[in-house]
Formats: C-alpha cells, structure tokens, sequence
C-alpha cells in the first residue's frame, strides 16, 4: 500500500506542477519515506529541484503549488488517506490519516504470507555466486557471512519479483587443490616413515582425518599401495571436502540451485577458445612473450596478463570464462559476492564483461568484511592454512543456525563484523535474535489465549478504534514492510530488512507494554488482536527471509 500510495502521490505532484510551473513538468520527483515521521510518511523534494529551473526559491515555490496540490488531492482517490499536507524548508510532506494506516492492515490480512511480495523486479534474470570456497577446507566464518548475506539476497530478490538463482562455483584445479593433494601425501605418508610437513600446505587435523580415510578406503599399507593410488588423492580430497562444505551450508538452511565445478566449465581449452575470441576482437594482446586483457579500456588501473610467458594462466583466464558461461545462460545481471581480499578485482572483471559484449553494470561486486569471533571476550584467531580458525560448523553447532544467520547480517556487508558467541547463546533482550522471536513467541501466545480462552475474533477489515501514538507508530511499521524490501533489493544488502526486524519488534513490545490488549471492550480487544497479529505476521515473513525460524512457544 506504501507503494501505491507513493506512487498516487506522484501522479498528483505531477500534475501540480504541470497546471502551475507547466514550462518544469520535466522535473524529476522523487518522494521518500522519512525516518523521522514528524516529517510525514512521504516527502517530496520537487521544490529544491524547481528552484533550480525556475530561479525562484524552494519556499516560494511551494506556496505557489500549495493551493493546487491541495485542491487535486481532496479530488483524488487518496482523499481520505492522506490527512495533511504541509511544506517546510522546501518540502512537501504528506501524513496520512487513520484510515491510511489501518489499509496496512487490510493489505497484510488479504496477504498473509505473501504480504511484501511484489513485481520490482519485472522477472530479471539474476545470478547470485557465493561462498565458492576452495575445497581445501572447512568453511570458515568469512564463509558463513557470505552465505548468510548471499543467500537472503536471492530470497528478497525473489520477493519482490526477480528471478534469482544461487550459484557456487567450485575451484576444484589450480595450485591451491595441488598443494591440498601434496598436503594429503605428506599425512599418508607419515603413517610408514617421519614427515616434514612444508610450511606452505595445509596444517589443520583436518588433512590428518582425510589421510586416515584415503588409507582405509584404498587400503594403503605400505609406500607402494599408495604408488597405486597416487593419482587418486586430488580427486578423493576434493570429494571430501565438498561433502562436508555441502553439509556444513544444508545445515546453515543455505541450498545452492547450481553447482558449477571449474574443471567442467574454464577448462584450458575453453580458456583458450574464448582468449582467441578476445583477441580476435583487439582486447588481448601479446607482450613479453605473456598474453595481456586490455582492462584499462573500461577503467581499470592497468592492463592484466591472463596468460604468462611461461605458459600458465592466471587466475583471471577461467574468471572470464566462468562470467561468460553465466551470460551465455541467459542471466540479465550477475552478481560476485567475496571477501575482502578481493578489491582489486572488481575493475577487471567488470572490464571482462565489457568485453564480452555485456555493460559492466551487469555485473555487480558485493564486497563482505570479515566477521571477528569473540568468546568469553576473547578474538578468536583464524589463519585456514595453520589449521588456526573457527568453522561455520563450529558456529552452528555452538549457537544454532538462526542466531548465526541472523548475527552474520547484523552489519552491512561492506561493515567489519564483530561475532560475539556469549551474546548470541543468550536468552534475553540483549540478544537481537531473541528479542525478534520473542515477540513473535509472545503474540502467538496471547492469539491462542484470546481465541481459546475470551472467544474473541480477529477483524480483516473496517477499523476504526485504533487511534493510540504506539498504534499508529506499529501500523507504520507493518506498511514500511514491503517498501524495505524493495530498498535492499535496489542496493543489493539486505541488513535494513534486519534493522526494521528490530524495529518492529520494539514497536511492538512498546505497545504492549503500554495498552492491554485483552480489554472488557471486546471490540478494540478484537481490534488489537489484529493489529498485533498483522505484526507478526510481518515478523514472520521477514524472518523466514532471513533463514531464521519463527518460533511460537519460548
């Protein structure tokens, strides 16, 4: 409803201005919903923009549209949902009535789970790559923030009328899975003669229980047995740990809809295929015996070598060739979503998509800062290659996986997390995760009590008793639901749908705290019945956004 009384307004606004400045019609209108509501529930900076056009100032501007506005409003459809209209510094800020706000609530019972849903997105194809972890090793934190943040990405996405697809893209070649394998042979190998472990390979227990496995599955009991399966340790060890990287992401509620292994899609001669396209087409160029990208052409730094003198490629040859598999798929826009090591590649590989025929507006970079575990008010240190880290599944296991979700998307992503695990185990208010399920818990027992116990009734329709500032300020809320979701769609971050959560969820507390809900007027009883009940409804859809359960007894 938020949406389409936003979108009245600008029809009206647009017609002020062309009856009374008809020589700026053109003029951009944007109207926002502001966080301070003394400012109203819309407002409109038309006046700023038509300073600029008409050499007048934004106050004497408004007092000419004033009249006008006012008059096409109280003809319009909007007439008894908007209350007042008033300018300031330039602004136009409309407030809406009561029953504007109670229309929320109509909206929310006529949509129930589907509340939020809408068609933003007109149906673009979208493709979200996260995690893609290496499979040389457990997940870590860093990974589980990806996740978290990925895949309620796809969700609200999808909410909003995208098609969005998750896609994790599995490096299974290259030096690292070589030094995983050399890693994997050392352990074996110790089992019939001392090792030194190179400082450079991998040193977690981790490598120690895949040798233990790999010898028992092949039954190695001497140097030659393992001479005879040599050449099965890269394959075994990647098997492995994908195994347990799917598990660890099933059990974070996180399912993948693609898999996509590098081997099958950037193998050399596909890399070689599409650098002799390139070239073909003047953006690869030999020098110093190596093969070099033009990426300066769309912005970056420097130009980068995708094939050395030596006759390897880096690492940026099968990036070009994963990014043009996904266009070739048919996905309008592709989003990248990596750690923070990774800046430095987003010029690149925005250029790689220039040329391959795409804007590099089609491609998005989201960047995720790094989480720091806290316990007992300790930092955890984390280092993957000494074996020195916590992994998701230690999170998990230790808090859950709805207070890991859900204190993972606790900042913005380009934000450094910090990740405290005392905090998120804790049964109270201060817990943020907790304090959201709580209400929900709560208003799902005070329905069971009201329906079962007093025999009252919930109202899907014509209010009119709801008049209080807390009610009207959690009516609010449950109307800003889908325009928030829209707004993290437009950004790519999903943290403000975690903020109004919290919101909400205060709100409502707020208000119960304040009115008694259960009154002998069974009427505005049955009223605020349905008002906290449209709340948690709210709650619910944008938890399960979230991958976070909405629980009704705690």
């Amino acid at each position: 409803m938020y949406a389409h009384i936003r979108h009245k307004l600008q029809d009206i606004i647009r017609q002020g201005i062309t009856k009374s400045c008809p020589e700026a019609a053109d003029v951009p209108i944007l109207i926002e919903t502001p966080s301070d509501k003394q400012h109203g529930d819309f407002s409109c900076n038309c006046c700023l923009q038509l300073s600029r056009v008409l050499k007048k100032s934004p106050m004497a501007i408004a007092q000419q549209l004033a009249p006008e506005m006012e008059a096409i409003l109280k003809a319009s459809s909007l007439k008894t949902q908007i209350a007042k209209m008033e300018t300031k510094a330039g602004f136009m800020n409309f407030y809406l009535s009561a029953e504007g706000y109670y229309s929320f609530l109509e909206d929310v019972f006529a949509q129930k789970e589907r509340y939020g849903q809408g068609d933003f997105g007109k149906k673009q194809k979208f493709c979200l790559e996260f995690v893609s972890a290496n499979p040389t090793g457990p997940l870590t934190v860093a990974h589980g923030r990806q996740a978290a943040v990925g895949d309620t990405l796809v969700n609200i996405l999808n909410t909003v009328g995208f098609e969005a697809k998750k896609e994790y893209y599995i490096n299974d070649e290259g030096n690292q899975i070589r030094i995983l394998a050399a890693s994997v042979k050392v352990r074996i190998l110790e089992t019939f003669a001392p090792q030194q472990l190179p400082e450079e390979m991998y040193q977690g227990d981790y490598i120690k229980d895949m040798a233990r496995q790999f010898i028992e599955q092949f039954k190695i009991k001497s140097e030659h047995d393992l001479k005879k399966h040599d050449g099965k340790i890269t394959g075994f060890a990647v098997d492995y740990l994908m195994a347990q990287i799917k598990k660890d992401l099933q059990d974070f509620a996180v399912h993948f809809d693609i898999w996509s292994p590098q081997s099958k899609i950037a193998n050399p001669a596909a890399i070689a295929e599409v650098l002799a396209d390139l070239r073909a087409n003047g953006f690869i160029y030999e020098q110093d015996g190596a093969l070099w990208f033009k990426s300066t052409q769309w912005g970056d730094d420097k130009d980068r070598v995708v094939k050395k003198s030596n006759g390897e490629y880096t690492y940026l040859a099968p990036d070009i060739v994963y990014h043009k598999n996904k266009f070739d798929r048919g996905f309008e826009r592709i989003v990248d979503i990596l750690g923070p090591d990774h800046h430095g590649y987003i010029p690149r590989i925005k250029a790689a998509a220039g040329a391959l025929g795409h804007s590099p507006d089609d491609l998005d970079v989201i960047i995720v800062q790094l989480a720091t575990i806290f316990r007992g008010g300790k930092e955890v240190s984390m280092s993957t290659r000494r074996g020195e880290f916590i992994s998701l599944r230690e999170v998990i296991d230790e808090v859950g996986k709805d207070a890991g979700r859900f204190f993972f998307l606790m900042r913005q992503s380009s934000a450094h997390l910090e990740f405290d695990l005392e905090l998120a185990k804790r049964q109270s208010a201060e817990n943020p995760v907790y304090y959201i399920q709580y209400a929900h818990a709560r208003i799902h027992s005070v329905i069971r009590k009201a329906q079962g116990e007093a025999g009252l009734t919930l109202k899907t329709t014509g209010f009119d008793r709801l008049t209080t500032p807390e009610e009207m300020d959690l009516m609010r809320k449950i109307g800003l639901y889908p325009e928030v979701l829209v707004g993290c769609a437009k950004i790519l971050e999903p943290f403000a749908l975690v903020r109004f959560l919290q919101e909400l969820a205060a709100s409502f507390h707020k208000f119960y705290d304040s009115h008694r809900v259960l009154d002998e007027d069974k009427e505005l009883s049955s009223e605020r019945l349905s008002l906290i009940e449209a709340a948690r409804m709210v709650l619910s859809n944008g938890l399960k956004l979230l991958g976070v359960s909405s629980p009704e007894k705690m």
